[in-house]
């Protein structure tokens, strides 16, 4: 290499060459101090005199300000001169500036000619960029095939961005076979160049094991070197491995921070991440308010998790005032990008009526979305919608389908309807064995109906020998979690010694949480309990307040009793036209002792006016359901013509009958006869 003495004779000279190589030896301080100006000064010479490689650099330096005012327009000028003879970098650099529209007018078919122009010389960036051009189809046609050729021939040359551009291709099967082995290779290769994205890159395929053994320690190595970059990426896969604790020891607070340097960048994961610590109070307070402020950053970005997780909040008024139109928005916007949770969640919308009006065909619309993308709560709730009929025709068989779906991503709402369905034989044929099979399924995931009715299996002996440990077993399960009917049957076992000590106090306070949910049942029993004095002190005036909350809860028992109540004065007034009242209520029900005593006060005329007739009918009722006082009542007045035509052989017929249930009068009658 001449020295610059010599350089600087030719250059004083007029020598073009010379002029050039003095600017850059300026420029970049070889030989001389750097002096911006100087190099300026023999570049602009030697450009003036058509020297490509002076003009290029006369366009880097206006295009980067070193020396000469920062000027893209006059950096495309000079840059435009040299690419015109052919100038690789030049060309390359001009291909850029109208790729961004700096100093000319954007252009991505200009772009595309002058990269076009450079790669053909073997310009690696220009390789690299023209292949990002036809991948996304920006001033050329979309072409994956052309894109990965040409990133192969910048990563051969060593190109990081563009090793990394054929990582991502291999990758994603995109213009070239899917082979993560081949994607981790160059991935690798650009990563050790000190390329960030390449970095997070092979440290997200280490923590996947795709395509390399997973290592979580390389994994943790790689998004460090990233991280440290500034990656987004990488601070959020750094925080995901805090946040699980996997590759390091679990630590809220680390995963918080890497989350938030992402998310102070701007980055919509990052920022959706944040909102959900804040919102689980992971490495910080619980703090509502913040998780939806943040979920709000990252759903304007359209981060599809944000907006659903916004939509809920606004939904419940969590950290927002509750607002369902508002809910509504939020959900729509992230459904619309197939974001499943948001359908399903959509769809529940439309199926309440919640900022929208009930609408069960848009329920369907967007459960089926949803479902399609194995969602199960969408595909179980598919199931329900054509078992009911609701927004679709009413196919049980169509049901079953989905609740199948569903049932076998072991969602426990469907198992436990797979299990009702082969119980009851709808959609499909009755299968007991098929009915214990799901309802354990759903059991042993804690479902409360399941492990009741799987208790009634037992009870009921379905396809299991009957078994009284296994029906408490589940019962108690089940009555744990508060299911009424549960409790019921633990209050009826402890007070019939069924399996388990006999125990009235323990009986009164399974009978108690199960009325407490409303259950008149439940206030029936306490109710006798009271008015028997089982296991407390007998007190009318209780029983009668407990039997009155199960009346009026539609409980016939308790209807009745009360009629029995009133109609003997026990503990009370003797109150005819209230046992009339409270006996009519349940008879009407079908209750057959309040139809015999509602017969009985016909034919006496307590409490009403006498009616023979009203009394035969109400007789026949309840001997129609065998109850054995009507049965000999109502053949007595069948012999005698009361109420109804004389007939002895419908008189005998009925003292029969109850004669055969044990009813003295009936057997004294039917002694007689013989």
């Amino acid at each position: 290499m001449a020295d610059v003495k010599e350089v600087r004779a030719w250059a004083e000279g007029g020598d073009a060459g010379a002029q050039c190589e003095l600017g850059k030896r300026y420029l970049y301080g070889k030989g001389v101090a750097q002096d911006y100006a100087e190099a300026a000064r023999w570049l602009r010479l030697s450009a003036a005199q058509g020297s490509a490689a002076a003009q290029t650099n006369m366009g880097w330096m206006y295009a980067n300000g070193l020396g000469l005012p920062l000027d893209e327009a006059e950096a495309a000028r000079w840059y435009t001169l040299a690419a015109e003879q052919g100038e690789p970098y030049a060309q390359c650099r001009l291909g850029a500036m109208y790729d961004y529209g700096r100093g000319v007018p954007q252009s991505d078919e200009e772009a595309a000619r002058w990269y076009r122009l450079a790669a053909d010389q073997g310009d690696a960036d220009a390789q690299n960029n023209l292949g990002f051009k036809y991948e996304w189809g920006e001033g050329v046609p979309q072409d994956s095939t052309e894109a990965a050729r040409l990133y192969a021939l910048a990563a051969e040359q060593g190109l990081p961005a563009a090793q990394a551009n054929l990582a991502a291709s291999y990758a994603d099967g995109t213009g070239v076979p899917q082979d993560h082995g081949e994607a981790a290779k160059w991935y690798l290769r650009a990563a050790r160049q000190g390329h960030p994205r390449a970095q997070a890159s092979i440290g997200a395929i280490y923590a996947l094991g795709v395509g390399v053994p997973q290592d979580y320690g390389e994994a943790m190595r790689w998004y460090l070197l990233a991280a440290g970059q500034g990656n987004e990426n990488a601070q959020i896969g750094l925080g995901l491995m805090y946040d699980r604790g996997i590759g390091a020891e679990q630590d809220y607070g680390e995963a918080m921070r890497w989350y938030m340097k992402a998310a102070e960048q701007g980055s919509a994961a990052g920022q959706y991440n944040v909102g959900v610590m804040h919102d689980q109070g992971k490495g910080v307070p619980p703090n509502p308010v913040e998780a939806a402020r943040w979920w709000l950053l990252a759903a304007e970005q359209e981060d599809s998790d944000a907006q659903n997780n916004l939509g809920w909040a606004c939904e419940h008024g969590s950290g927002v005032p509750e607002d369902h139109a508002e809910a509504i928005r939020w959900y729509t916007l992230a459904a619309e990008q197939g974001h499943a949770d948001a359908q399903y969640n959509l769809g529940t919308m439309h199926y309440f009526g919640k900022g929208v009006p009930q609408d069960y065909g848009e329920a369907v619309k967007w459960y089926m979305l949803a479902a399609e993308l194995d969602h199960a709560g969408a595909q179980f709730h598919m199931g329900v919608m054509y078992l009911n009929g609701m927004g679709v025709s009413e196919d049980p068989v169509e049901a079953l389908k989905w609740y199948l779906l569903a049932a076998e991503q072991g969602y426990a709402d469907a198992q436990y309807a797979m299990g009702a369905s082969f119980e009851e034989g709808i959609g499909v044929g009755q299968d007991y064995a098929e009915a214990l099979k799901w309802y354990r399924l759903a059991a042993d995931q804690g479902h409360m109906d399941a492990q009741y009715d799987l208790g009634m299996m037992y009870a009921d002996g379905k396809g299991v020998p009957e078994d009284l440990s296994e029906v408490l077993k589940w019962c108690r399960l089940a009555a744990d979690q508060g299911h009424m009917d549960a409790q019921i049957s633990m209050g009826w076992a402890y007070g019939n010694g069924a399996g388990v000590p006999q125990d009235h106090k323990e009986a009164l306070k399974w009978y108690r949480l199960s009325a407490d949910q409303g259950n008149g049942e439940a206030m029936y029993n306490i109710g006798l309990m009271y008015e028997n004095g089982t296991g407390v002190g007998k007190d009318i005036p209780e029983a009668i307040k407990w039997y009155r909350l199960a009346s009026e809860r539609g409980d016939a028992d308790a209807q009745c009793n009360l009629g029995n109540i009133y109609s003997k004065g026990s503990g009370v007034p003797q109150n005819h036209a209230e046992a009339l009242r409270w006996y009519r209520l349940a008879a009407e029900q079908g209750h057959p002792s309040a139809q015999y005593s509602l017969g009985w006060m016909y034919l006496s005329g307590e409490g009403v006016a006498k009616n023979d007739v009203e009394a035969a009918r109400w007789y026949r009722l309840a001997a129609d359901q065998g109850d054995a006082d009507a049965q000999y009542n109502l053949g007595v007045m069948c012999s005698k013509g009361i109420g109804v035509p004389k007939d002895f052989e419908a008189a005998l017929r009925w003292i029969r009958l109850a004669a055969a249930q044990g009813h003295a009068g009936a057997i004294s009658v039917l002694s007689q006869i013989k």
